[in-house]
């Protein structure tokens, strides 16, 4: 079971992303979206995964997908990046459509490579390749054909900066990246996500694997990036999505029963479903 929240009626954990979360009451306060979500209908070969979803995803916000296991969270974050086009016998309908390009992600026609380093992802445990630090985070960039060393160099230092690394690896950046810990490697996997700029960033419950300390790190890290990216997190932990999240979605059976300002969700959820999740009646 997720970890429960305080009762609707409580205040609760409303802090450091949480204070920004609780000055926004609606969607239009946000102003601008980066993507939306219409009629998001998903199909695995055997059952019917997400059913007509309509999410707005605000502009430099970071939106957290919150439910019990198996109600779509992960499922609607892959299909941003079109990761299920990796396997057989899926099927999407309806639209993802990306701003201010108006690109439709889902398209046949568009290029799932594209969209891949266009919404970079982070996944559940940390990822590196058996590379050195330097090159996983120049990965995504060679995949563009950027081969100008002194290009490569700015890029890789702006991402480890940005994912909160730099101190940490500057002065070993050719060794391999395996011998970091696990909250490093989690980091690392996130300065490979930014180095080719991304539009959306997806992290898919980045601490889950992590101890308390490096989770902390990784959610400040996530506070200081939605300046500069969009940011879409799937998480277990209703307190970490009171922490860092502006605005809140909660999924269950493939519905996404309710969104909207973090706090509103976490103080004052408007559906009787929402509210028995979040003080752990099921879940």
């Amino acid at each position: 079971m997720p970890n429960a929240a305080q009762p609707a009626s409580s205040p609760g954990p409303i802090t450091r992303a949480g204070a920004v979360a609780a000055a926004r009451t609606d969607f239009a306060s946000a102003g601008a979206l980066k993507a939306e979500v219409r009629k998001l209908q998903f199909h695995y070969p055997e059952r019917h995964a997400l059913k007509g979803i309509n999410l707005p995803v605000p502009e430099r916000t970071v939106t957290a997908l919150i439910g019990p296991s198996g109600c779509g969270k992960s499922t609607l974050l892959r299909c941003f990046n079109r990761m299920h086009d990796l396997y057989p016998g899926i099927r999407y309908e309806g639209e993802i459509i990306l701003q201010p390009s108006g690109v439709n992600i889902l398209s046949p026609q568009v290029d799932p490579m594209e969209m891949r380093l266009r919404t970079g992802m982070v996944f559940q445990k940390p990822n590196p390749f058996p590379k050195s630090i330097f090159e996983n985070v120049a990965y995504g960039l060679r995949l563009r054909l950027v081969s100008k060393r002194s290009v490569l160099e700015e890029k890789v230092v702006a991402a480890l900066e940005a994912a909160a690394l730099w101190d940490e690896v500057k002065d070993r950046l050719h060794q391999s990246a395996l011998k970091l810990s696990g909250g490093q490697q989690q980091r690392l996997c996130v300065a490979r996500a930014l180095a080719t700029d991304p539009e959306i960033l997806l992290l898919d419950e980045p601490t889950s694997a992590l101890d308390p300390i490096a989770t902390s790190r990784i959610e400040d890290m996530i506070f200081a990036l939605k300046e500069q990216v969009t940011i879409l997190i799937v998480t277990h932990n209703m307190e970490q999505a009171a922490r860092v999240a502006d605005f809140t979605a909660f999924m269950y059976l493939g519905d996404l029963v309710e969104h909207g300002a973090t706090s509103q969700i976490f103080q004052t959820p408007k559906n009787p479903l929402t509210e028995k999740y979040l003080t752990g009646s099921f879940g």
